[in-house]
């Protein structure tokens, strides 16, 4: 068993917690992972996050989206010291980004948290800078592209109550 999770699984269940919600803010989820205890493999451990997750609704997804920093930034206002050290560690080529893409990542961030509700989540590891801002792109004009697809309904709505009032 891995030395971590074989520590994990004997820890007072406050610090087991306390880990779990390092990871994930989300603290029903956090809980529930404590509750699985113990966990025989990591590969058990991804299953056991992944059931939970399941579990999850809205409010859990955003208080763990709060707990993230925007790409780009230090520190978000919830998170944990812990989850603060892997954003940074994940996020490393975003420091050594042109100030342009910083700005395009900042004003990318900004105008999706205003329109969504919630700051941009990706999985930094491994990924420049560049390509982080190329899926917040992708994912923008994604919604864009849900939205047109809801117009020729809601249309065809307009235009009978356009004619039925005029």
């Amino acid at each position: 068993m891995n030395r971590v999770l074989a520590e994990w699984n004997r820890a007072v269940a406050e610090d087991a917690l306390d880990a779990m919600i390092a990871c994930c803010g989300a603290k029903r989820w956090a809980s529930a992972m404590v509750e699985h205890r113990p966990i025989a493999s990591i590969v058990d451990l991804s299953e056991a996050a992944d059931r939970a997750w399941s579990e999850m609704q809205e409010m859990d997804w955003l208080e763990a989206f709060a707990c993230h920093p925007r790409i780009g930034e230090r520190k978000a206002v919830h998170a944990s010291a812990q989850s603060v050290a892997w954003s940074r560690q994940e996020q490393a080529s975003a420091a050594s980004a042109s100030e342009r893409i910083l700005s395009e990542l900042a004003e990318g961030n900004a105008l999706y948290a205003d329109r969504f509700g919630f700051t941009y989540i990706v999985c930094a590891t491994g990924k420049s800078a560049e390509e982080m801002l190329a899926i917040l792109q992708r994912r923008w004009q994604a919604a864009e592209m849900l939205n047109y697809a809801r117009l020729p309904s809601s249309s065809g709505r307009f235009c009978k109550f356009d004619w039925e009032s005029g």
